[in-house]
């Protein structure tokens, strides 16, 4: 081959190889085409869409689920605190006293849709004591005890301040009233005697017992002979639905003495110092059951009836409580129509609290549990004094 035809040939391959290069550095340069960036935003964009849509409805489920178990456990809570306490109702006193155990307030008018019932209990529930009475002339400021009664409890002396008492007059008199006294102090001289509670004039401020225990005028000086002075926890169980609450009809005031000011909150009055126990509450009810008519049969739970007298109350063996609660806020992971015959989103009937008829899609959780006052006139103190 001559030489003018291999360079030809060189230069013929040269060129290709350049065009080569040229078509492939240009389709890398080109990028993707308009149709390509919208059918591929598109597609992101649903696939976005769909995963807060899923991350949106699991979270409102989680949301509802976590306000419900917390309403499960503020129910749960309160209902254990109420069963315990009135399975203690009416302990330390005598069985002649035992009208005043307890006293139930049926379905009380609050100004709000919901009447709830109330309920309070007395008795030695805390710390015991339970002393015989050597002097007392009704409504005096100190209660003398036998010699050496102190020494049967070990409680220093300033353990006695402030403290509520129950003073009761003998139960072998006539007389059947009592009074709920705050100490000041205890005095005694050296040996145990001269024993005396020191009280303020008057009775305990703000705390209502059950029958509103106070002297009445069939009761004589020397009726307390021998009577009896214990430690006593005048509790009350009570649910404020509108937060402007009043109690033994007296207005109450948000922060003072425990009381929060706020609608749907059950509360446990001890003493007079209002301890909330539970918040989002929507119903209270209490039911009794005894032997009423003293057949010898339990009659059946009823609600508590202001005809009922203190013999009858004295029959009382069973307390039925419910407590029915909603969540705050709506369950916002249900829409449109409740499910028919689910009626946990509306207001249930309670005993003889009427409910709702319509929903309004807050989640309920309604418990119910019998307490036996099975410690009512059980003497607990083994000091043979009763």
């Amino acid at each position: 081959m001559s030489e003018k035809c291999q360079k030809e040939k060189s230069n013929k391959q040269r060129d290709f190889k350049f065009s080569f290069l040229d078509s492939k550095r240009h389709k890398s340069l080109s990028g993707f085409t308009l149709i390509e960036l919208i059918v591929s935003s598109a597609i992101m964009l649903v696939v976005i869409v769909g995963a807060l849509a899923l991350y949106s409805r699991s979270n409102q489920i989680s949301v509802d689920q976590e306000q419900y178990a917390e309403l499960q456990h503020d129910v749960r809570s309160a209902m254990y605190l109420i069963s315990r306490d009135l399975r203690m109702a009416g302990i330390g006193l005598p069985p002649e006293f035992g009208m005043y155990a307890l006293e139930g307030f049926n379905n009380e008018d609050q100004g709000t849709e919901v009447d709830p019932d109330r309920l309070i209990i007395l008795g030695n529930i805390d710390e015991p004591m339970n002393l015989k009475i050597q002097q007392y002339q009704g409504s005096s400021v100190n209660v003398a005890v036998y010699d050496g009664s102190f020494e049967q409890y070990p409680y220093p002396p300033e353990f006695y301040t402030n403290r509520i008492v129950l003073i009761l007059p003998n139960p072998a008199s006539t007389c059947r009233t009592g009074e709920i006294r705050q100490l000041t102090h205890i005095t005694w001289s050296s040996g145990g005697t001269n024993e005396k509670f020191n009280m303020s004039p008057g009775l305990a401020p703000g705390i209502d017992p059950p029958g509103g225990l106070t002297v009445g005028s069939t009761c004589q000086p020397n009726d307390f002979d021998d009577g009896l002075i214990m430690f006593v926890n005048v509790k009350e169980f009570w649910l404020d639905t509108s937060g402007q609450a009043e109690l033994n009809g007296e207005a109450l005031t948000a922060g003072i003495n425990g009381y929060v000011g706020e609608p749907g909150v059950l509360y446990m009055t001890d003493n007079g110092i209002h301890l909330p126990i539970a918040q989002n509450i929507e119903n209270l009810q209490f039911e009794y059951n005894g032997d009423l008519n003293d057949d010898s049969l339990l009659d059946g739970f009823q609600s508590w009836s202001n005809t009922w007298t203190s013999d009858q109350i004295t029959r009382i063996r069973q307390v039925r409580v419910i407590i029915a609660g909603r969540t705050p806020n709506r369950f916002a992971s249900v829409s449109g129509k409740v499910p028919a015959n689910i009626h946990n989103y509306r207001r249930p009937n309670i005993s003889d609290s009427a409910g709702s008829a319509t929903d309004d899609f807050h989640r309920r959780f309604v418990l119910e549990t019998t307490a036996n006052v099975r410690n009512l006139n059980i003497n607990i103190y083994n000091s043979g004094q009763r």
